[in-house]
C-alpha cells in the first residue's frame, strides 16, 4: 500500500460555531498540540496550530453573526495533525480540494458540504476519474414520479373494456373476429407494459 506523503487543502473553506472552535481547541490539546489565537491588524482572528515536531498550520478566521468562516490552504505532513485538521474539516462541512499527495501520483479529493463528491487520481502523464457521487435517490424518485406507462396501462384497460362491451352487443361473427382482434392487440401490450 502506498504510504501518503503529505496533505494539501486547496483554498477550502468551512465554517463553525463558537462551541465548534471550543471543541477544536480542545481537541487540538487533547492531541498535545499548542493552538494559539492571534488577533490581527484587521479585527480578524488566526489560529495557530503547532505539533510536537514544529510542523504549524494556520487558520484565518472571519467572525459574521456569530460564525467563523475560515478559507485553508496548507501542505501537512504529520499524520496526527493531517488527521486533525480532516476531522475539522469534515466535522465542519469544510468544501474545496484535498489533494493526498504519494509518490507519483496524487488523489484529489472533491469535497461539497463535508462529503467527497469527486475523487481523482492525477500523475504526471495522464488524469482518471476514480469516483463520482450521484444522486442515486434523487434519480430513483425522479424515474418513480415517471407515470407515463401507468397512464397507457389505464388507457389500454380503459379500451378493453369498451371492446368487451361492443363483443357483448356484436351481432355477426365478422363484428365478432374483429374485436376479438382488437382485444388481442390490446392485451399484448397491456401484458408487455406490466412486465
Amino acid at each position: 500500500m502506498a504510504q501518503r506523503l503529505a496533505t494539501e487543502y486547496v483554498k477550502a473553506t468551512f465554517q463553525m460555531t463558537e462551541l465548534q472552535l471550543n471543541q477544536f481547541m480542545h481537541s487540538a490539546e487533547c492531541c498535545h498540540m499548542q493552538a494559539i489565537v492571534k488577533v490581527l491588524d484587521s479585527g480578524g482572528q488566526e489560529i495557530v496550530l503547532e505539533d510536537e515536531s514544529g510542523e504549524e498550520v494556520h487558520f484565518p478566521l472571519e467572525s459574521k453573526n456569530g460564525l467563523y468562516f475560515c478559507e485553508l490552504s496548507c501542505r501537512l505532513v504529520n499524520p496526527r495533525m493531517t488527521n486533525l485538521v480532516r476531522k475539522l474539516f469534515i466535522a465542519c462541512k469544510g468544501e474545496g480540494i484535498v489533494n493526498r499527495i504519494y509518490h507519483g501520483f496524487t488523489m484529489m479529493y472533491y469535497y461539497e458540504n463535508g462529503s467527497v463528491r469527486k475523487i481523482a487520481e492525477v500523475t504526471p502523464s495522464h488524469s482518471k476519474l476514480v469516483y463520482e457521487y450521484k444522486h442515486t435517490a434523487g434519480e430513483l424518485q425522479r424515474v418513480y414520479q415517471l407515470d407515463a406507462v401507468e397512464q397507457e396501462i389505464s388507457r389500454l384497460y380503459q379500451n378493453i373494456n369498451y371492446w368487451l362491451d361492443e363483443r357483448n352487443k356484436a351481432k355477426t361473427s365478422e363484428q365478432i373476429a374483429r374485436i376479438d382482434e382488437k382485444l388481442r392487440q390490446g392485451a399484448a401490450k397491456w401484458f408487455a407494459l406490466e412486465a
